[in-house]
């Protein structure tokens, strides 16, 4: 490994062939070494989950001057584990999730693998950042997220983040962008989300779908709001779930 440049580390959901993770490498290249370990098949809303039941397996696909990529068996924060743990001769100085095919604002960061890339990186204490296009489609066009997606890397490759943040970058889908709003996560929740999908003689069968009931539409802080307004929307996302400031009200009504 170019011990000289920074070493960039990356993954995804959309597995090893997605579009996404091809063009985060194109634009990320330039600035430092890159290895990437991704899932070897799509495991999209796998979270933070992890293999515990099989032995996880690695192959690797290609290595040139700068870049070497893996793909693996498990799931996106496996891939991080074992790509720290089997592959690296030093730590990484980035991790980087995505492109993601798809929105991860809002409640979405709980659900998303891409943000389990990410939060896997932030819980070792490496800066790490989630890049997420609002677009499913196999094809979509990544090209206007370069420009955003390269500053964002070299402003965090240079000044770093503080411990147990990473960022949640998500894109909207469109050609002109107006620039970035540093914002926060969205409340709401998703509802309505199963779709009937009956099988001969069995009713009970169902596919994963949804809709996203915002709980603060006019909210012009929030993630959504940004996206629907046609900005790149950033939110500063933590790792501790501890809720400080319910603490002292807890320990009153519990101690009392």
């Amino acid at each position: 490994m170019e011990s000289k440049k920074p070493l960039i580390l990356v993954s995804n959901d959309d597995g090893i062939s997605a579009k996404g993770i091809n063009e985060l490498i194109k634009y990320l290249r330039p600035l430092g070494e890159i290895v990437v370990m991704a899932p070897d098949s799509p495991r999209s809303g796998n979270g933070c989950a992890l293999t515990v039941t099989n032995p996880v397996h690695y192959q690797l696909v290609r290595r040139d001057v700068g870049l070497t990529i893996y793909k693996c068996s498990g799931t996106p924060t496996d891939c991080i584990k074992l790509a720290r743990n089997t592959v690296l001769d030093r730590k990484p100085d980035l991790v980087v999730g995505g492109i993601n095919h798809g929105d991860n604002s809002a409640t979405s960061v709980h659900y998303s693998g891409t943000m389990g890339v990410v939060i896997e990186g932030c819980l070792n204490g490496i800066p790490s950042i989630g890049f997420s296009l609002c677009n499913h489609g196999a094809d979509a066009n990544f090209e206007p997220t370069k420009e955003y997606i390269q500053k964002i890397v070299t402003t965090v490759l240079e000044k770093g983040l503080p411990p147990l943040v990473c960022l949640n970058v998500n894109f909207p889908d469109q050609q002109d962008l107006k620039g970035v709003k540093v914002c926060e996560q969205a409340k709401g929740h998703w509802h309505k989300e199963w779709e009937a999908c009956p099988r001969l003689h069995d009713k009970n069968y169902f596919w994963l779908t949804g809709e996203f009931a915002n709980m603060d539409l006019e909210n012009d802080r929030s993630d959504s709001w940004a996206l629907s307004h046609g900005y790149v929307a950033v939110t500063p996302t933590t790792v501790d779930l501890t809720a400080y400031n319910y603490m002292d009200e807890l320990r009153e009504a519990l101690l009392d």
